[in-house]
């Protein structure tokens, strides 16, 4: 065996399945060399062949099974074994949630050393199936063929409407349903597929840059049920407005139908230009007492019922008298900042993009709430120039975390409590780490926003020493 590797590229070891790793991996060891292996669950004692090694881990893929784990189930949907949408179909909701409350205590002891920090359960979510109100499905020009398909002669291999194949950014699962949205958007899903086929409208090829069809993208209110249909093309087609006329006079509950045109290169569902071919603009859907409108292109949770569980917990941990300022960094749309000034005495919104900020606004505005700013621009820079002492911090960062300079303001600023909302685990302890110079954590508590995949969120709050 190599002194370096303890393993070698294409060799199959049997090995035994011990854990689950933040990504949705099973966790094998050689020793204490870690291999990673996809759809592996712990107890599984499997024969895999190494695709991809380091000098500290390596990936590899089940050839076979010496033993199944008696925690694995059957997989509700057909496409599970190929497609990226979900990570754990084959383990019981139950089980999911016991793993992801122990990768967030693993991350935050083993990144952070903050061994006794009090982690809470998992708080679950409403709905393991069928949840989300967003998805984005690709077109592509040649269809990647499940096993069962490859033995389906008849299969055409020409077009592909779904999702990637993991670890890919060119090879499409074609698919005729999506447990994680309704079965109404399912439904769409096949008509536009089937559409585009019978009426020559090609995908779009990443390498040639030739076709049509990008993306579709499906949005359903948790609310009101309203749908929103964005077809994401490279160019015009006249032939589009027919297909959005026969949507609306299929599905009772589409009430926005818009082409999002993309002629660049990116591979984004965001066009240059958005037409508007059927109903309005938007869709709306709510969060506790709130109604946001909701365009093709906005950020908006895509668990809608959990994520009023995340705010109602950020509200908990605040403990906000009604004489205390705050400030909500990476605000988005200002939606957890609404939140917030029910009870604050003045909230300040910190966000860069300038259409959410302009988004904010609106929704402010709507809402008669006056007692809350946002601030265009750099985190960084406006934070400092903030004169006024602050009460609370609450920070959503995206996924890399807070960028070490943000935390040296927060520690400058020493707000007596700060609220962290992460989506993140591993990136989250590294920042409570630097944020313990001040700070005490006293308590993590994750929420469960994407059942059947390892994402996590999770709420702390520290407190001032």
């Amino acid at each position: 065996m190599n002194n370096e590797y303890p393993v070698k590229k294409n060799q199959i070891y049997p090995l035994e399945v011990v854990d689950l790793a933040f990504g949705g991996q099973g966790v094998a060891k050689i020793e204490d060399y870690v291999v990673f292996v996809r759809r592996a669950l712990p107890g599984d004692n499997v024969n895999v062949k190494i695709v991809k090694r380091k000098k500290s881990y390596a990936e590899g893929r089940i050839e076979s099974f010496n033993k199944r784990s008696e925690q694995r189930i059957d997989p509700p949907c057909r496409f599970f074994e190929s497609c990226g949408g979900c990570t754990w179909q084959n383990l019981s909701y139950e089980n999911q949630l016991l793993y992801k409350t122990k990768i967030v205590s693993d991350s935050v002891s083993r990144i952070s050393g903050l061994k006794d920090t009090v982690i809470k359960p998992i708080l679950a979510s409403e709905q393991a199936f069928f949840y989300r109100n967003k998805m984005e499905f690709s077109f592509a020009e040649k269809k990647w063929l499940t096993l069962e398909e490859l033995e389906d002669k008849s299969i055409s291999k020409d077009f592909a409407l779904g999702l990637h194949v993991p670890g890919t950014f060119d090879k499409i699962i074609h698919l005729d349903k999506c447990l994680l949205q309704s079965d109404e958007a399912s439904a769409i899903l096949n008509f536009v597929s089937g559409y585009a086929q019978e009426n020559n409208l090609k995908p779009y090829g990443l390498r040639s840059h030739q076709g049509l069809m990008r993306f579709l993208v499906i949005r359903q209110s948790h609310y009101n049920k309203e749908i929103m249909v964005n077809i994401v093309t490279s160019a015009k087609h006249e032939k589009l407005q027919v297909l959005a006329d026969e949507l609306k006079a299929r599905f009772k509950n589409i009430s926005s139908i818009v082409n999002n045109i993309n002629s660049r290169k990116a591979q984004i569902a965001v066009g240059e230009e958005e037409i508007l071919q059927a109903g309005k603009t938007w869709i709306e859907d709510k969060i506790g007492p709130f109604v946001f409108n909701i365009s093709a292109n906005s950020f908006f949770q895509t668990n809608t019922a959990q994520a009023e569980t995340l705010y109602n917990t950020v509200i908990k941990y605040a403990e906000l008298k009604p004489n205390e300022t705050v400030w909500d960094l990476y605000s988005g749309t200002g939606t957890i900042s609404l939140y917030l000034a029910q009870q604050a005495a003045k909230v300040t919104g910190f966000e860069i993009t300038q259409s959410s900020v302009e988004n904010a606004f609106e929704n402010a505005k709507k809402y008669k709430i006056d007692n809350v700013d946002f601030i265009a621009g750099d985190v960084i820079d406006n934070m400092d120039a903030m004169a006024d002492k602050v009460d609370l911090v609450v920070t959503d960062p995206p996924r890399a975390g807070m960028h070490e300079k943000v935390v040296e303001s927060i520690l400058r600023a020493e707000p007596k409590k700060i609220v962290y909302v992460s989506c993140n685990p591993t990136t989250m302890a590294r920042d409570l780490k630097l944020l313990e110079k001040k700070y005490v954590i006293d308590v993590v508590q994750p929420v469960d926003m994407f059942p059947q995949t390892y994402h996590i969120e999770c709420v702390t709050r520290l407190s001032l020493r």
